[in-house]
This record gives C-alpha cells, structure tokens and sequence, in this order.
C-alpha cells in the first residue's frame, strides 16, 4: 500500500505500480455509453448505434451517435458527449484539410493515426484530462477499413468491433457470427441484433443510426424509414 495513493489520482501521471488512473476511469466512462458495433463486409463498412435517450421530452433528431466525417469516412463513439463531439469536429478538419491539399480522401488508418496522437496527448501533460470516450472509424479507401481508439489513445485495425456498454456481449456476438464474405446487407442485421442483444429497452427508428460506406456511393446514412425494415 502506498501511503499517498491520492497524489497519482489527481492528474495524469504514473502511480509506483504503472497504473494511470485518470485513463483508467476515462475507460469507465465508455463502458457507461450506448453501445456502438463496426463490421467490415465485402463490399463497405457499417457502423450500428444506439441512442440511450433517457429524457421522454427530448427530440430524438438532435441526438446523433454516428458522423459522416469525409465523403468515404464516418465515425460513432461511446462515452461522453461533449469529447465525442470534440472529437468528430477534429476529425472533419483534418480530413478537410487533406482534401484541399491532396484532392483525395484520406486513409483511414491516418485519420485514425493522427487522432490518436491527439489523444494521446490529453494521457502525457498536467492540467488536462484524458478522453472519456472510444471511438469507431471506418470506410473505404483501397479496401473497406475499420479502426478503434480507446482512451488511452492506442489505435488498432478490426474486420468487426463494438465500443460501450455492451461491448463484452457485442465481441462474443460478433466472434461467433462474422463471417469475412459478409455483405453490407448481411452485416446491417448481424449489427442490428447485436444492439438489439444488449440493451433492454425496445428499438426504434428513432434511438438506432445505421450508416453504410461503400467505394460506390461513398457515406450513407440511413433514414428512420430504412431502419425500420431492420428492427
């Protein structure tokens, strides 16, 4: 036992056994939000989230858990809002920025790259926080793409994943039924009864976004009229 365990709460620094605990509760946070799954199918990426509406006066319109961030990238997270939203807006100006540049859309992976070196800075210096969310990036470049950054700011490809509460059951889920010759068809529903797997209240079109990128028709969100087909 170390007799000031507090002083290694308080910001983010090394406590004598290499924990840092403010990542540690940043993780908490996320594992507290709505459920997000990510599946790479033969043909394009599919990002399924719930909106965990608690508020029965709340317009479910201005609640949006998945963003279209280039013309063939689109990202959801889990955790807190207002980092999610953070987050999204510096993903759009990065990728803007290298649409001007270069007249293309950027990699997946280095959009997922320099996000988490930004993040990552928020787990190295005083007087800030880490994070508290998780992220999901996917779309299609050379190939369909998908990548998650934690709150510790590490980054690593995936063919499927699931970010928030229900992560633990979505993995299992996914483990079991992914199959590589998927189509985006096939993994809208295999998304949609995970979500539907590990929340206990009912789905409707209004607390699911489901959007689909494909080298064809690039970002799509799907409208509430579609995703009632799913449910």
């Amino acid at each position: 036992m170390y007799p000031n365990v507090q002083a290694y709460d308080r910001g983010v620094m090394f406590s004598p056994d290499g924990r840092l605990f403010q990542v540690e509760y940043a993780r908490e946070a996320v594992r507290r939000g709505a459920t997000s799954v990510g599946i790479v199918a033969t043909d394009g990426v599919v990002l399924v989230a719930h909106k965990n509406i608690t508020d029965p006066l709340a317009v479910p319109s201005t609640i949006q858990k998945i963003f279209r961030i280039d013309s063939f990238i689109g990202a959801t997270y889990s955790g807190m809002v207002s980092d999610g939203l953070h987050v999204v807006n510096a993903m759009r100006g990065k990728t803007q920025t290298h649409r001007m540049i270069y007249d293309e859309t950027e990699s997946i992976e280095m959009v997922a790259k320099e996000i988490s070196e930004e993040m990552q800075a928020a787990t190295q210096y005083g007087g800030i926080r880490p994070y508290a969310i998780s992220l999901l990036i996917g779309g299609v470049g050379t190939k369909p793409s998908l990548f998650e950054i934690e709150p510790g700011a590490s980054y690593l490809g995936y063919k499927a994943d699931a970010i928030g509460m229900g992560k633990k059951v979505a993995e299992e889920m996914l483990v079991k039924d992914y199959k590589d010759d998927m189509t985006v068809e096939d993994a809208i529903g295999l998304g949609v009864s995970i979500v539907k797997k590990v929340n206990e209240k009912k789905l409707t079109e209004d607390n699911v976004d489901i959007s689909v990128i494909k080298a064809d028709t690039g970002y799509r969100m799907l409208t509430s009229q579609e995703i009632s087909k799913y449910l």
